[in-house]
């Protein structure tokens, strides 16, 4: 209990420097910063795992809550960017396995596992499968987040001149009580329902579904309240950052070299695929942005929130990319097992 406690006061810590300094993102950057420091220097964290699942929720109730039905004629528009998400994932793997294989010294199981940009907690369980470095998988996959979330702020203020310091909702004493507690309902059965039926994402998909049946139904009219969605930046930011901690000094020399390494390479692929998307009218740049970047889709829609952005076009191209890579697993798993016979 006091090594939670001591997690939850670093990473409020965190949030007080970064409004402090008025930098962008408090309730997400500054968690992540200050775990990351800690966790450098030995500090034993450990977060609540059924709570910080809890707080995904909220996004998943945001999302649905924006799923009117004007918004859902838009997505047949969708097509020619959605196809272009298995482009990329392919295009990942074939230059990052030989990287992470050939160039940093993995294993194929590891190395494959370590490109794919899907879930965190789905790389691992498949890669531990098929016999990948789970230690290594959990660095790279951290590292891939925090690098993403940490760069996305810079060039979406950069490019855009995007407002960061907008409230992501209104605040809770302006949204119906009934509202709330209608919210909390949708969170809560459809994260269980969701998981119940072995859903990938259960804890964001489940309550976006229920959220936006209700929603269509025309039982919501409100987002959850900002003090909501800034608390689930708080755990997401604090999770992130509390990756890292036990990290021995050949883990950082090895495999959050090789995490920086590729993470180089995925923004230059981003941008590539974000340029070609904009430049052939497919989308806006920013909403494309945010819909490639291989980051994580819980921090993803948080951005999206808070920039005004289309949070139902970010959301769905990142659920094919989770969709696809989850898919793909099953066919890398025989490959594994034929280079292993041979």
């Amino acid at each position: 209990m006091i090594v939670v406690l001591r997690t939850f006061a670093i990473a409020g810590v965190g949030v007080a420097v970064f409004k402090l300094l008025h930098l962008p993102l408090p309730w997400l950057m500054g968690p992540i910063f200050a775990c990351l420091a800690a966790a450098l220097a030995g500090v034993k964290m450990r977060g609540i795992k059924p709570l910080n699942d809890t707080m995904r929720t909220i996004l998943g109730v945001a999302v649905g809550a924006t799923l009117t039905p004007a918004v859902l004629a838009t997505f047949p528009a969708m097509w020619p960017t959605l196809l272009l998400v298995p482009i990329m994932v392919a295009v990942i793997g074939v230059i990052g396995v030989p990287y992470f294989q050939r160039f940093c010294g993995y294993d194929f199981a590891t190395a494959y596992y370590a490109t794919m940009p899907g879930g965190l907690q789905d790389m691992i369980v498949f890669g531990e499968e098929a016999g990948a470095n789970v230690r290594t998988l959990s660095l790279i996959h951290a590292t891939r987040v925090m690098v993403i979330v940490v760069a996305l702020p810079f060039l979406l203020i950069g490019i855009w001149e995007a407002d960061l310091s907008n409230p992501p909702g209104a605040p809770a004493t302006s949204i119906p009580p009934v509202e709330l507690l209608l919210m909390a309902v949708c969170a809560i059965a459809g994260w269980r329902l969701a998981k119940r039926v072995g859903l990938f994402g259960a804890s964001i998909l489940g309550p976006l579904i229920v959220t936006a049946a209700l929603t269509l139904a025309g039982g919501l009219h409100n987002r959850p309240p900002a003090e909501a969605i800034w608390a689930a930046q708080f755990f997401i930011g604090m999770t992130i950052g509390t990756k890292y901690a036990g990290i021995t000094m050949a883990e950082i020399r090895k495999d959050l070299a090789a995490g920086l390494g590729f993470c180089g390479i995925l923004i230059v692929l981003t941008l590539i695929f974000v340029e070609a998307i904009y430049s052939l009218g497919f989308a806006p740049g920013m909403e494309t942005l945010l819909a490639f970047a291989p980051g994580g889709q819980a921090e993803l829609t948080v951005l999206a929130l808070i920039v005004g952005a289309d949070v139902a076009f970010v959301v769905a191209h990142h659920v094919l990319r989770i969709f696809v890579v989850i898919m793909g697993a099953p066919l890398a798993a025989r490959v594994f097992r034929t280079r292993l016979a041979k």
